[in-house]
């Protein structure tokens, strides 16, 4: 069995990544090595920590998502496959999120009425308080992201809208 890793606290394990890096390959793709390695390092913590925050309410974050898709919805109903589309996940994770929450009570399955082809995701009206527990929690602790300011936030945010508008195709608008 595997030892978990317990890192040195005062040490930036990036930072020496950085430098062996560009010792091995140059400076020319350090800066793409160090960002990507800081993006995934950061997805780590803040999963942690809003999974942390969100278990108290029987969820985690990809089921938050999803109930908040659903929340913020005109009917609180979609089909499966726009959760899948508005949360960019294959049809499989889009079963499994709202299997969880179905489990939970939070949303129901229903044949929809006027294509009897699509099942809908519906919330219940435990999902319902649930979605604004959870947001007030979140909300409260700017969703996990202290100590970052919000200039931080706002810098991250457009910086990463770039490469998010290239891929999925939509105006940057820097």
């Amino acid at each position: 069995m595997r030892k978990p890793v317990v890192q040195d606290a005062r040490r930036d394990v990036i930072a020496e990544a950085r430098r062996q890096w560009a010792t091995q390959w140059g400076d020319g793709p350090v800066a793409s090595m160090e960002a990507v390695t800081s993006l995934m390092r950061a997805q780590q913590i803040l999963m942690q920590r809003l999974n942390a925050l969100l278990r108290e309410h029987d969820l985690t974050f990809p089921r938050y998502e999803a109930l908040m898709i659903l929340f913020l919805s005109r009917r609180g109903a979609l089909p499966l496959g726009k959760v899948g589309e508005r949360l960019q996940v294959h049809a499989t994770s889009v079963t499994n999120i709202i299997d969880g929450l179905e489990r939970s009570g939070l949303v129901e399955r229903l044949p929809d009425a006027s294509d009897r082809r699509l099942t809908l995701a519906q919330l219940t009206s435990k999902g319902r308080a649930t979605a604004e527990a959870a947001t007030t929690a979140l909300n409260e602790v700017h969703f996990c992201t202290k100590p970052l300011r919000r200039s931080d936030l706002e810098a991250i945010t457009t910086a990463l809208r770039r490469l998010r508008a290239a891929e999925d195709g939509f105006e940057p608008g820097d």
